[in-house]
């Protein structure tokens, strides 16, 4: 079934009556820039993208990302009429809590969409990361398999933050031939004009950037003229911008062009002058029931055809446990049977031990993609049976990502909303706050990511307290739904690794420079908190720590028992984990009755729920050597001993978790 020209007209008229009736609803939202691109978002959805309502995980689909995502209503519209399982009840209940339509698109909440995107800038760089995804899995399983394109609307904020210019200079340098920009030109932002702020020739910029640039002019009511448009962008060997002139609020008779129109919803007059020049009858949330059941049947029978075809010719490749392996993020029979583990006592870095466990596993994940950001030699991630991604070498592997921490966590949150890939990201610590929204929105999203930094403390030493992380331990465990692993030694590291395998989420290890003694056997990541050393009785003090410092409290705990004290060592690799184990566990980590002493080089913002007292860095460190920097911050057994002692002197504890 095809869609008639009245149909067309009548699908872009309730887009724009969505776009203007959600928001009067709720009281708050943004019409403007949904009115503006409703003929687009009508043109992508009936006559150029890829896709099944019925299957919307359907692998092979083209990708859209609405990266101004303050336009949701526009997607919204887009997945009612396309028949995604959103009804005239869900737009109605726009804004509302629990709604299928919330105030921003978020991926796992709404059928349909792909990434959560609503802070500016962050779609654009998720569209990267699909198109690296796509090219990378057409190489490797190919195109009889995957086939698609991404496409991407950015507005004048998306390109304003800094995030675009990386990830659009990566696209460009990848030659990502598959992703489809569409740069939404209103030249509106919400103080006013654009040119308020800047002045940039857009067009200028993507070029140099080494992307197609089609400047398409004033053409946003023209249907054909944009499917024409958006057709010949998908047969381009770069990545395409085009330059489409829009006009928000329209065709509102008063808000048209105006900046008001951005994020104030019109008034109930508002809207009824408008739908008079639309020519649309002046009822809220108009959608005509022949309209929208000829375009779900219109949708569903595109994409059935679509995917029908696709099943039959990539059948041989989607049946072999590759395939599976790769789609479902983890690996094949067997993959954590050759692990490697240390000796106690045996020293290395944990960022060496992370570089064993992937060579270990690498042949059995098929889906393990990995880079870093000008870090390959330090964060101990690099693939060395497979080459690095390039424009001519798109089946490889590891990415060099440049010094775009930014762009490098978008572009792995993409690729793990794209499937098919278990992307690893990597960078020094301290970097991890140029990666913080994009760590935020993979834990909204539950995107598959693992995040991993290194030269997690003081101990990175000479290059001083701009390099060394004290805050940022803190920093990513306050972000929910992200799990993050501190491992105290090689074994635990083995063990983190495993874990993050088989984690339904993102994860992140913070893994140190230098090299650690082994204490551990590496079972305290399962359930976050493990006993390193009993007190071989009842237990006077325990002892908790992670990473490098698990090894201080235990030479403490020793020189405390020569004393007569006896004291137990906790390693404790993963709070967010340990919370998750019932009260019995917790009290055999920390028995009631016995105070407790936590033992980090960081600060000690969050360690009240558990400890005591707390010995941590509350100050930024200095530059010299790494052991030096921790003895002199108070990172040594003398100062443990010391805080133990003055702890166990009338100090009893009864933890938040006690029912008693």
């Amino acid at each position: 079934m095809t869609l008639t020209r009245e149909q067309d007209s009548q699908a872009v008229d309730l887009i724009r009556g969505m776009a203007m009736d959600a928001p009067l609803a709720a009281s708050s939202g943004h019409q403007g820039t949904a009115m503006a691109l409703a003929p687009l978002a009508h043109v992508l959805y009936s006559r150029v993208m890829k896709y099944d309502p019925a299957d919307p995980a359907w692998p092979d689909r083209d990708r859209f990302m609405l990266s101004n995502g303050h336009a949701s209503i526009l997607q919204y519209s887009m997945l009612f009429l396309s028949g995604y399982g959103l009804e005239l009840s869900d737009l109605e209940a726009f804004r509302s809590f629990e709604s299928k339509t919330p105030g921003h698109p978020e991926a796992g909440h709404t059928a349909g969409v792909e990434v959560t995107t609503g802070p500016l800038g962050q779609g654009f760089g998720n569209a990267v990361g699909m198109a690296i995804a796509e090219a990378g899995l057409r190489a490797r399983f190919g195109a009889e398999a995957i086939d698609h394109h991404t496409f991407v609307i950015a507005g004048d904020g998306c390109m304003m933050e800094g995030i675009s210019h990386e990830a659009a200079d990566l696209a460009g340098h990848l030659g990502l031939g598959r992703l489809v920009c569409v740069f939404d030109d209103n030249r509106i932002t919400i103080d006013g004009s654009t040119d308020l702020a800047t002045g940039i020739d857009m067009a200028a910029r993507f070029r140099a950037y080494d992307w197609d640039v089609v400047e398409l002019g004033d053409i946003g009511d023209d249907l054909d003229a944009l499917e024409e448009a958006l057709n010949a962008a998908k047969e381009t060997d770069k990545p395409s911008f085009l330059v489409l002139r829009t006009h928000v609020g329209r065709p509102s008779p008063t808000w048209e062009d105006d900046h008001e129109a951005h994020g104030n919803p019109f008034t109930a007059q508002d809207v009824t002058r408008t739908k008079e020049v639309m020519g649309i009858p002046d009822e809220s949330f108009w959608a005509p029931d022949e309209l929208v059941d000829a375009y779900r049947t219109h949708s569903a029978e595109r994409g059935f055809g679509a995917h029908d075809a696709w099943s039959e010719a990539s059948s041989s490749v989607t049946s072999t446990p590759e395939w599976s392996a790769s789609w479902e993020a983890t690996g094949l029979d067997g993959w954590d049977e050759d692990l490697p583990s240390y000796d106690q006592g045996e020293e290395l870095a944990t960022r060496k031990a992370i570089q064993r466990a992937i060579d270990a596993t690498y042949a059995d994940l098929p889906g393990l993609v990995s880079g870093s950001a000008d870090l390959q030699g330090s964060n101990g991630v690099s693939l060395g049976e497979s080459h690095p991604f390039t424009a001519s070498a798109p089946d490889g592997r590891y990415f060099h990502y440049g010094i775009r921490e930014h762009a490098m966590g978008a572009a792995s949150v993409g690729m793990a909303q794209h499937g098919g890939v278990l992307p690893v990201a990597a960078t020094f610590f301290v970097f991890s706050d140029y990666m913080r929204p994009p760590m935020r929105l993979a834990a909204l999203s539950r995107a598959k990511v693992c995040f991993v930094f290194t030269h997690d403390s003081v101990g990175v030493g000479e290059d001083g307290p701009t390099h060394q992380p004290v805050e940022q331990l803190a920093a990513v465990r306050a972000i929910p739904e992200l799990h993050v692993v501190r491992p105290a030694d090689g074994n635990e590291t083995i063990h983190a690794w495993a874990d993050v395998v088989r984690h339904d989420g993102p994860s992140v290890l913070v893994l140190s420079r230098q090299g650690i003694p082994v204490t551990t056997d590496g079972s305290a990541v399962a359930r976050g908190a493990g006993i390193v050393r009993d007190a071989q009785g009842d237990a006077q003090v325990v002892l908790v720590g992670t990473g490098s410092e698990v090894s201080v409290c235990v030479e403490a705990a020793e020189r405390l028992t020569t004393d007569g004290i006896a004291a137990q060592v906790v390693s404790m690799p993963s709070i967010d984990r340990f919370e998750e184990q019932d009260d019995a566990f917790k009290r055999t980590i920390f028995p009631d009755g016995v105070p407790v002493l936590s033992v980090e080089a960081g600060v000690t913002f969050g360690w009240g729920r558990y400890a005591d007292d707390s010995i941590g860095i509350e100050r930024f460190g200095a530059s010299a050597p790494g052991a030096e920097v921790l003895d002199r911050l108070g990172i040594n057994p003398d100062h443990v001993v010391t805080h133990a002692r003055d702890l166990i002197d009338g100090t009893t504890s009864e933890h938040p978790w006690s029912t008693s």
